[in-house]
């Protein structure tokens, strides 16, 4: 009776041992991200040059859900509102020195970084205007195809979007914890010319 039961518990601890080695080690997981601290709308860059080149940026950590870890080779943001499909594909990141996206590996520890969208240098220009936005967010892998890994409704309302206009503004939405809400606020990009001064 006593080697029956020891021989159970032998099995009983080799399965649990396999299980954990095969979770840990073996399992590849998914790449996730944390809700971003800030989410932002506007031009790339703070000169008239860069003022209709318009971008997503967001403060985020990515992660694994596995030991094992995954190699991102590309992330893109896309944006909804109404009909309006547009996808960022041009994926910067980085917070002293951006860096252009590709081959970035992320493990369970995770990565806190900015992550910047822009549009492709092939003419494509995009409006930020008033309506309810969708933003989405996507990650390449190596070894499977892109998923989504982020989702989230953020208005941007007549007021503010006239706000954005008149003042030559950009729109932040930032993540307020007790509350469970973007709050969303402007930031000037560019001093006002002197004729509208």
């Amino acid at each position: 009776m006593t080697s029956e039961l020891s021989l159970t518990i032998s099995i009983i601890a080799l399965f649990i041992s396999g299980l954990t080695f095969y979770y840990s080690r073996m399992k590849t997981g998914r790449v996730k991200m944390t809700k971003p601290t800030t989410i932002f709308f506007g031009p790339d860059g703070k000169n008239m040059e860069h003022l209709y080149h318009s971008k997503v940026f967001i403060r985020t950590l990515l992660y694994s859900t596995s030991d094992k870890g995954q190699y991102i080779q590309n992330m893109y943001a896309r944006l909804t509102r109404g009909e309006s499909i547009q996808n960022f594909n041009v994926w910067v990141y980085g917070d002293n020195e951006l860096l252009r996206g590709s081959g970035l590996f992320i493990d369970k520890a995770g990565i806190s970084s900015n992550h910047h969208f822009l549009l492709p240098k092939d003419g494509t220009h995009y409006k930020f205007l008033s309506g309810e936005y969708n933003l989405q967010i996507f990650v390449e892998t190596v070894d499977n195809a892109s998923y989504k890994i982020f989702e989230q409704n953020l208005p941007l309302t007549v007021t503010l979007h006239k706000d954005m206009i008149d003042n030559r503004s950009s729109i932040y939405y930032d993540w307020e914890p007790n509350s469970k809400t973007y709050h969303p606020h402007l930031a000037s990009i560019l001093p006002k010319p002197k004729y509208l001064s």
